[in-house]
């Protein structure tokens, strides 16, 4: 064929007509079905990539069009490799937007969720993604969720799941509670409405007993996972030491206990703040004092949490009429109610150094409380609190003197006197709060309880689960403050499986982050039904050896998810306790410069660019703009200029006239030089995620490629051949259409997915030469091409005697000569 001949092929390239030949020919093939015997028997090593499943809100967005392309190149790579790779899909398809579709539309909300699912599938087969679809599961599906449910009994039997009386996140606008983890800036994470607090009995995770191996096993995670997920994991679990100390408090025979991370400034200690919604607060409060403090209760209530914590808050409180004893100074120091102390940290109240901290400063200059400065701060501090290293002063009574201590030290002492006094001891507290599951709406997972007068909380006997929700639909959805389930009376009306008298279920759901932090053990054996998974199946197949996913989930996703795969390992259900080994996480597409958003009328299609560029060159533009952890600007990007490419690309495959099985030996030295230069940095740099420099180098073997057969090394040079089946591979990474289409071309039979990873002749890496710059006072003055091994003294040598040179120095004095063979030759004269 020749070039005329090919140019007019190009412009009848008709991408949708590829895509709909392809579709139903690897339906039929399934090339990415894993095998689990090639794995069992050793024939093939395992490799398990997986995506973050998505929510079936809708049809694939923009976001999904990203992560799919990046995740298909990992998966399609390592096939070729020669790993077994196990790369299933799945939907996370319980949740609110659901439910408040069903109600709007007086309808199921699994109506709603398998409708978008069957959308969203179809859209994943079009847009060609590596997934192993024979393991497709649902969150939603009463087959997953009874194990969410054994999941959760079990975690009871161990005492990990418990029920309590709490002040709570509540979402006015969801009418649910929230985890702490679900706040963002003091809203609700899902729908942005702004956060309050409640008294509710509600079920919880005690995801605080894991907070020391969630924290220590971070650091092997640490080379593998994004820094910032890093620090945002290590961060919300919060360790810090310090201690705890007890202060006497009038009219209390129990002394209150505090916990502090500064024991060192107990003497600065001049009052004591209790959270005002504590119950603590309504226990000290003296009557006299009760209507002031129960006024100022209400107001801190319509303060969300974030507002309670910022440092440039004005400083509210309300004195509760009770004083307490500072333990080293002996002095009666007041007990005051604030809003800027939560009833969850520590033991809610804290004793108030406002020589050493902002906030206590703050506060006890807007009541006049004394301030104590128990740190030397540096010479010229004219700040307010001081935070920073220093000695210790005014420190020291007739039993203990910290005076000219360093903190370290000051803390050690105090710790060891206040333990040996019976006042306090050291202690270990975190950030991280035990994990509130439970949700008063009616999609999830209901929570296996029965509530008895007689027995108590009874769980679901194993044999009757799946607890399945019932068919309620619209009205008898929508929100009441409680779970809809509560009114299902069909449903919630139960015997008790103990003593046999009335009982009632337990109304409430799980919040769907249940659901999630388990699939990726159910996928291994989707199909099990004598537990959540097959153990050996998991033992095969686990853990996950390249999670991808966006960085938003850092922590409530990720964190609930090691925290099970850490308790099943204690079950003796897993061998390994974390569960994703690498983490890439990816940016997120905007456009001109902006998230997303109709209301700004900058939205983009993931359809419409389909259709109109083809599913290849919107795969191709999202991988080729820019390094997956970069955020991509749909506005600089050019899917029209991708699909040129493509067809520059498909049109060698029509050029080729050599025979499939061609000696490439014989062909053109110079173009096998650059493919496989070309496959051996590729597999570097795939390593390395730098996708977008894979496809550049793609580009350029195009370009050498139809350079080679345009200056008369000719299409039925084997090298060509070479070069061009090369191409089809390296596009099959990201521009599957296109590279299947070109392999058939070629004369091969599909799929192109399936063959291995190309072998690089080694021999062909060795460059015959190099180029070496020669400057003459800083300026190029000539370029050399020398042998690589070439000596300094010979590089010298060669620079000094070209002509070019010789000009440049024109007879003035050499004075000095930098050699860096083989690449670089500066004289200054």
């Amino acid at each position: 064929m020749n070039e005329h001949e090919g140019h007019h092929e190009a412009a009848s390239y008709d991408v949708q007509a590829v895509e709909a030949k392809w579709q139903p020919v690897w339906e039929k093939l399934d090339p990415f079905r894993a095998d689990d015997a090639a794995v069992a028997s050793g024939e093939r090593p395992k490799y398990y990539a997986l995506t973050m499943f998505p929510y079936p809100s809708g049809d694939l967005h923009m976001g999904h069009a990203e992560v799919m392309a990046l995740h298909d190149v990992i998966a399609r790579y390592r096939r070729m490799q020669g790993y077994e790779v196990l790369n299933p899909m799945g939907w996370d398809s319980f949740g609110l937007n659901a439910e408040n579709a069903a109600i709007k539309r007086n309808e199921h909300p699994a109506t709603f969720t398998y409708a978008n699912i069957e959308v969203q599938y179809e859209s994943f087969k079009r847009y060609a993604t590596a997934f192993d679809w024979s393991r497709r599961l649902h969150t939603s599906d009463p087959e997953y969720y009874h194990w969410t449910q054994w999941l959760f009994l079990k975690f009871r039997e161990r005492g990990l799941a418990y029920r309590k009386l709490s002040p709570v996140n509540w979402c006015p606008q969801d009418q649910t509670v929230l985890a702490n983890e679900q706040v963002v800036d003091g809203r609700c994470e899902r729908c942005g409405a702004e956060v309050t607090k409640r008294e509710l009995t509600q079920w919880y995770f005690k995801i605080t007993e894991y907070a020391d191996r969630l924290l220590a096993d971070m650091e092997p995670l640490a080379e593998r996972w994004p820094d910032r997920v890093v620090h945002s994991q290590v961060n919300w679990i919060g360790r810090s030491e310090g201690a705890h100390v007890a202060f006497e408090v009038e009219g209390r025979d129990k002394a209150l206990t505090v916990y502090t991370t500064r024991p060192d400034t107990l003497f600065g200690a001049t009052f004591m703040v209790v959270a005002a919604d504590a119950h603590l607060a309504g226990e000290l409060v003296t009557d006299e004092q009760r209507p002031a403090y129960e006024a100022y209760l209400e107001e801190v209530r319509k303060a969300s949490e974030i507002e309670r914590m910022a440092t440039d808050r004005p400083k509210t409180g309300v004195f509760l009429g009770v004083h307490a004893t500072n333990p080293v100074t002996g002095q009666r120091i007041p007990v005051w109610a604030a809003d800027y102390v939560l009833a969850d940290y520590g033991t809610g109240a804290i004793m108030a150094v406002p020589g050493q901290d902002q906030r206590d400063y703050d506060f006890a200059k807007a009541f006049d409380l004394p301030i104590v400065r128990t740190v030397q701060p540096p010479e010229g501090w004219e700040g307010e609190a001081y935070t920073g290293a220093g000695p210790a002063i005014n420190s020291a009574n007739e039993d203990i003197s910290l005076d000219g201590l360093e903190v370290a030290e000051a803390k050690r002492v105090t710790i060891d006197w206040l333990t040996a006094q019976g006042l306090g001891s050291g202690a270990v507290n975190y950030r991280l709060r035990d994990w509130l599951l439970s949700r008063q709406r009616f999609w999830g997972a209901p929570i296996p309880i029965i509530h008895c007068p007689s027995c108590g909380e009874v769980p679901v006997p194993e044999d009757q689960l799946p607890v399945v929700l019932p068919e309620l639909k619209g009205a008898d959805l929508k929100p009441k403050g409680v779970s809809p389930l509560a009114a299902a009376e069909d449903w919630v009306n139960v015997d008790c499986p103990s003593c046999g008298g009335p009982a009632k279920r337990d109304s409430d759901t799980m919040d769907t982050f249940v659901d999630s932090s388990w699939y990726f053990l159910r996928f291994c054996s989707p199909g099990a039904t004598d537990g959540p998974f097959d153990p050996a199946q998991v033992r095969m197949w686990g853990p996950v050896d390249q999670y991808v996913g966006g960085v938003e989930h850092a922590v409530l996703h990720l964190l609930y998810a090691r925290f099970f795969t850490k308790v099943l390992h204690d079950m003796g259900m897993l061998d390994f306790t974390e569960p994703f080994q690498a983490l890439l996480g990816q940016g997120v597409v905007v456009n001109q410069g902006k998230k997303m958003s109709k209301s700004l009328g900058n939205g983009v299609n993931l359809g419409e660019q389909l259709d109109k560029f083809g599913v290849d060159a919107v795969r191709l533009t999202l991988v080729f703009a820019s390094p997956p952890e970069d955020n991509i600007d749909w506005a600089d990007v050019s899917p029209a200029g991708s699909l040129r490419f493509l067809q520059r690309a498909w049109r060698l495959s029509g050029d080729v006239t050599s025979e499939p099985g061609a000696d490439a030996g014989a062909g053109d030295v110079g173009l096998r030089k650059v493919t496989h230069r070309t496959v051996h940095d590729a597999a570097e740099l795939l390593e390395n995620h730098r996708f977008n420099v894979v496809v550049a180098r793609t580009m350029e073997l195009v370009n050498a490629t139809r350079k080679a057969i345009d200056s008369g090394c000719g299409p039925a040079d084997p090298a060509v051949r070479e070069a061009t089946e090369t191409v089809a591979i390296l596009l099959s990474l990201v521009a599957p259409y296109t590279a299947e289409e070109m392999w058939e071309r070629l004369g091969h039979q599909p799929s192109v997915a399936q063959v291995a990873w190309p072998t690089v002749d080694e021999s062909l890496l060795v460059e015959d030469t190099v180029t070496a710059i020669v400057q003459v006072q800083g300026k190029v003055k000539a370029r050399l091409e020398v042998a690589p091994d070439v000596s300094d003294a010979d590089l010298e040598a060669a620079a000094m005697a070209d002509p070019d040179v010789v000009r440049a120095i024109d007879g003035r004095e050499v004075r000095r000569v930098i050699v860096r063979a083989p690449k670089l030759v500066n004289i200054v004269v």
